[in-house]
């Protein structure tokens, strides 16, 4: 489709679309989540990330608890990083928690711990995307600003039948223009357009079986009209998923369990875990250096990651006498567990 073409649905679409939005959202819309009606951006911030890769219901209890333990930038930004990672353990995604912890001290740091006020500021803090800031400013401080989001993407997709592949770059700046060419006249409509649309792409505009029936703007939907609203947004470039496995070595003496910290950077960065082994025979050798012959083999876990699976299999130990296994680590009270930050496969073997 032609940039002219493209541009003629969207002068077509102007004056109806943001409306018909607009008075689905007030009247049928998400209005009782924890994160909305309020325009504190610290709130809204953390739910938007939080909110990335993980389903609502998930982090209900994790954004309660998280706000409890810190309830404004500045107590995040004083925390300790292993606090900060022990409170979003069992999230995944650990980078978020990470660049979450750097993006508090940049605020607090460079802003004197108030957020910026536009969209071109705040995606200038770290972890912070082009479409995470928009929705920042929009609800925050009514700023004319798209966001573009998976759940964005699939309604403004199928409603354009926005042909380019958005594996691209350059085809999904085509889609953000067009994008911001929908937007409300009005700064006031901002929040609750904003959304509008993620209430629509998370309910009635879903990947496989949309509820074109109910959808409030069916009638100004292209992709519909054209009889295969799912054949969009169109996205060819496919993940190729791989597969991991590792062993786990469980070490334990008189009640306390042998933990280790991961790098900063990669798979559970930064969170602790039991030692980690590329093959048995490693696992084998280490175990028989600490006294133990045969450690209890227990069964495997199979953690899924967004380009992985990974197989874990664990062999528990119990150390007859204290001793210091190689690497750097701590012994750890198990019920002193809660306050590391753990990987939920990890923290579910535990206990």
């Amino acid at each position: 489709m032609s940039d002219a073409d493209l541009d003629a649905r969207v002068a077509a679409l102007r004056g109806d679309f943001a409306p018909r939005l607009l008075a689905w959202q007030r009247r049928e819309g998400r209005h009782d989540l924890p994160w909305q009606n309020t325009r504190d951006p610290y709130r809204v911030w953390l739910s938007e990330i939080m909110l990335q890769q993980t389903q609502v219901t998930t982090v209900l209890g994790y954004y309660k608890r998280f706000l409890e333990r810190f309830p404004d930038v500045a107590a995040l930004a004083a925390a300790p990083n292993d606090e900060v990672m022990a409170a979003w353990a069992g999230l995944g995604y650990y980078s978020r928690a990470r660049n979450l912890h750097k993006c508090a001290q940049a605020v607090v740091e460079r802003h004197g711990g108030a957020f910026p006020r536009s969209a071109a500021e705040l995606a200038e803090l770290p972890g912070i995307g082009r479409s995470t800031a928009a929705a920042i400013a929009s609800f925050c401080f009514g700023e004319r600003v798209a966001i573009l989001d998976g759940n964005v993407k699939r309604v403004l997709g199928r409603l354009l039948a926005f042909d380019g592949d958005l594996s691209s770059a350059a085809q999904e700046k085509r889609l953000w223009r067009r994008a911001e060419a929908l937007l409300p006249s009005s700064p006031e409509d901002m929040p609750a357009y904003t959304q509008g649309l993620m209430d629509l792409g998370a309910s009635l505009c879903a990947t496989r079986s949309p509820q074109c029936l109910l959808c409030p703007v069916a009638a100004l939907c292209t992709g519909l009209a054209e009889g295969e609203p799912t054949r969009y947004p169109v996205k060819t470039k496919k993940l190729k998923r791989g597969q991991r496995e590792s062993w786990w070595l469980w070490l334990e003496h008189e009640g306390r369990v042998w933990l280790q910290q991961r790098p900063a950077e990669g798979v559970w960065g930064g969170l602790w875990t039991l030692p980690l082994f590329d093959d048995e025979a490693a696992l084998t050798a280490q175990s028989a250096a600490l006294g133990v012959a045969a450690p209890e083999p227990l069964p495997r876990v199979k953690h899924v990651l967004t380009h992985f699976d990974w197989l874990l299999h664990p062999r528990r130990a119990l150390l007859p006498r204290e001793t210091r296994p190689a690497g750097e680590g701590v012994w750890v009270a198990r019920e002193r567990l809660g306050e590391y930050a753990l990987p939920a496969p990890l923290k579910k073997l535990l206990d």
